[in-house]
């Protein structure tokens, strides 16, 4: 459906009513809290362009408004400047080093910078489909920036009543012309927090403003203050700049921009940027809580930084969705495109023809919406995430909301990512490396092995220890690994240790030159280090690292099973070597495994006689080594056995389930039924079978009754032993 076909189709539906509804009030909040914000940047030495400030929010709101609800995934949406980049663009615009003209036009152009900034980073994060990397905002930095920006707000708010925090100010606090200037703000402020705490309806906020608005101007006329007087009490905007609100500025202008002012200013632009990067992706979050809906977050990203571009061309900040306003469209049943429309009628509308209206909107009153939004957020992280949260992440919270208070946002936003970053480094140091450990008497590779071969490895298996490691090896826990590694080389060392990287994500540099002392030290004392599934960074960097003598003796498998083979090969080579020494001819190991010759002989026999038996009805199939005996995915034509040779049955990953030997039946179920195997077989060496199809196992059970249960019967004893055998995940 095409963007004109949608949005007829809701104005003809029982949601236009509702979005119009909706739209209205939202549109009359966001433009009371855009002149708040207008007011609160555009104070100090900006004052005198205050409303031109004015204008420029509502111009970047009227953009956003009009882009996102256009073209976002959630048709509900409704945008605003977040309160955390206004606290951001407070400490630019008091911090400004110019004068007159050039004051205002270098503001101008920050803004302008910093929308346009901060919208290409959300285009890049978009197009790149980046978006899911942001989610790995360590949540106490984003909680600590929201607080932070809740203190510099409250603090902001109060400055606009002319309140300051120092002895002189605080001292006159209770004299009449200063508690006018503040108790109103304060007073609406305080009781607006209490009151939308306990109720939630939508009207609250915009009523509330106009009564305290007329009550505000009715105690003028009844205290027979003029415009002037409330002026110079800093509780009007009347007469603080001349001309509408719009257009703010005009292109020539740009020529006034003290550049080098500017330059100065780069620390907090970046900090701007970073902050609603945050309040981004905890507003997102936040949307997909309140509504239960899933957002494409690289689609919203690309949306809104279109958006933040458009509107920064005209000198509004970036902003982003509010997760209240879009639970109210979904509550209300306004989630429709025509919602967001609506709210951008309303700020465009006040934008052109309302410069009377906002001169007469008292500056303490703003101020009291601002504080509303300052505790809202102070309660939020301040004290609710008090009992939610670990103590841990509480205080970073806690040190990013003093450090940004006494210091400024680029340093509170450093000393949160940089307590952190250590915080992580130190949890992640402590997570343990090796998920298990195991020794080669303990689990046997998938080889088929002679018995006596399994006889030594009974007897000398506890000659190999295997170390299955997991997660991220980096410079926190590879110290501690190669510690644990390092007590298997005291007293009696193994014959061989075996390093598993199968479940290991990656090494950094660190992690990868501390394994090459413990390997060198493993070498000096004549242990064979034999390395699974190690990454290709792991790889070269021993072998780049290592002296040749020592990496020429390293062993790399591609999997785990593979790795145990080859210990196991060491084992038994080393037992067998040992057993030509005067004294040692192993018949004590050989002697644990007596009745399991016997068995395998009597077995050995049965298979023989049998064989003879059905040689005369089965078909005889010769294969080459590394030809397959059966494919996967093929149906295979019926059961194999396995006269002579090997033969290894791999998985669709490639790993090797078992390895069949001379009497080991392949496919057993091939000649009963028709299926697609799941399971290759592949001859490790030539090989030589016995096939039985479906037809002759039928023309067999009426003819060769007894030869057929004897057959069954073996079949039983075969898939015991190899039910009985590790399996793939023997891990």
């Amino acid at each position: 459906m095409s963007l004109v076909s949608e949005l007829c189709a809701d104005a003809c539906s029982a949601k236009a009513y509702s979005a119009l509804s909706i739209g209205f009030v939202v549109g009359v909040i966001t433009v009371l809290y855009e002149v708040s914000v207008g007011v609160l940047v555009f104070s100090g030495s900006l004052a005198p362009f205050v409303l031109q400030g004015v204008g420029m929010m509502l111009f970047g709101t009227l953009v956003l408004s009009l882009v996102i609800a256009l073209t976002s995934g959630y048709r509900g949406a409704l945008v605003a400047h977040p309160s955390p980049s206004i606290a951001v663009l407070v400490a630019v615009g008091s911090t400004i080093a110019a004068e007159g003209d050039a004051l205002f036009m270098t503001m101008v152009a920050i803004l302008i910078i910093g929308a346009v900034t901060t919208g290409a980073c959300f285009l890049t994060i978009g197009r790149f489909r980046l978006a899911n990397l942001m989610r790995f905002i360590p949540y106490p930095v984003a909680g600590g920036v929201l607080a932070a920006a809740g203190g510099t707000l409250a603090l902001a708010a109060l400055s606009m009543m002319g309140v300051t925090l120092d002895r002189q100010t605080l001292s006159t606090l209770l004299e009449p012309a200063v508690l006018w200037s503040w108790g109103p703000g304060v007073a609406y402020g305080l009781v607006l927090f209490f009151v939308t705490k306990r109720w939630s309806n939508y009207l609250i906020l915009p009523v509330s403003f106009v009564l305290a608005t007329a009550l505000y101007h009715l105690s003028l006329a009844f205290l027979d203050l003029s415009g002037d007087a409330a002026q110079a009490a800093t509780v009007s905007l009347a007469g603080a700049a001349e001309g509408g609100l719009w257009p703010a500025f005009q292109p020539g202008d740009l020529t006034h921009v003290d550049w080098a002012a500017v330059a100065v200013q780069i620390p907090n632009m970046l900090s701007l940027l970073l902050v609603t990067l945050i309040c981004m992706v905890v507003f997102l979050s936040g949307i997909e809580l309140v509504t239960n809906r899933e957002l494409e977050w690289n689609r919203e990203f690309g949306v809104t930084g279109w958006a933040s571009v458009l509107a920064g061309l005209g000198g509004g900040p970036a902003g982003c969705l509010m997760p209240g306003y879009s639970k109210l469209t979904q509550e209300a049943g306004a989630d429709t495109r025509l919602t967001g429309i609506a709210a951008a009628v309303v700020v465009g509308s006040v934008l052109l023809l309302g410069d009377t209206i906002v001169e007469l909107i008292p500056a303490p009153i703003l101020a009291g919406m601002l504080l509303l939004i300052s505790l809202g957020l102070l309660e939020e992280w301040l004290v609710t995430s008090c009992k939610r949260l670990p103590g841990t992440d509480y205080a970073i919270i806690l040190a990013i909301f003093v450090t940004v208070v006494f210091v400024g946002f680029p340093a509170g936003v450093g000393v949160g990512i940089a307590i952190t970053t250590v915080f992580f480094a130190v949890r992640l140091g402590r997570v343990d490396a090796i998920e298990d450990t195991f020794t080669a008497r303990e689990r046997h590779s998938n080889k088929s092995r002679p018995i006596a071969d399994r006889a030594i490895l009974v007897a000398e298996g506890e000659r190999v220890r295997a170390y299955r490691l997991r997660g991220y090896i980096f410079f926190g826990s590879a110290h501690s690994l190669v510690e644990r590694l390092r007590q298997s080389l005291d007293n009696t060392p193994p014959a061989c240790i075996l390093l598993d990287f199968g479940a290991v994500s990656g090494l950094d540099f660190s992690a990868v030159n501390t394994l090459c002392g413990f390997i060198r030290s493993a070498h000096d004392t004549g242990v064979q280090v034999v390395l699974s599934a190690a990454p290709k960074n792991c790889r070269d960097g021993l072998e780049r690292n290592l002296p040749s003598a020592v990496s020429a003796g390293l062993c790399f498998e591609r999997d785990a099973d593979r790795a145990l083979e080859r210990c196991e090969d060491l084992v038994i080579a080393g037992r067998r070597s040992d057993l030509g020494k005067e004294g040692d001819s192993g018949d004590a190991v050989l002697e644990r495994f007596a009745g399991d010759m016997e068995r395998h002989l009597d077995r050995r026999i049965l298979f023989e006689d049998m064989a003879h038996e059905l040689r005369e009805w089965l078909e005889v199939r010769d294969y080459d080594a590394g030809e397959a005996l059966v494919a996967t995915g093929a149906p295979p034509v019926g059961l194999q056995l396995l006269l002579m040779g090997r033969a290894s049955v791999y998985d669709a990953a490639g790993t090797r389930l078992r390895q069949c030997g001379p009497g080991d039946a392949i496919e057993p179920r091939g000649a009963f039924e028709a299926y697609a195997a799941t399971a290759a077989t592949i001859a490790d060496e030539p090989c030589r079978t016995l096939m039985l199809t479906s037809a002759v196992r039928q023309r067999l059970e009426e003819r060769r009754g007894r030869l057929m249960l004897q057959l069954y019967g073996y079949l039983l004893t075969v898939e015991t032993r190899a039910e009985s055998l590790p399996g793939p995940n023997w891990r």
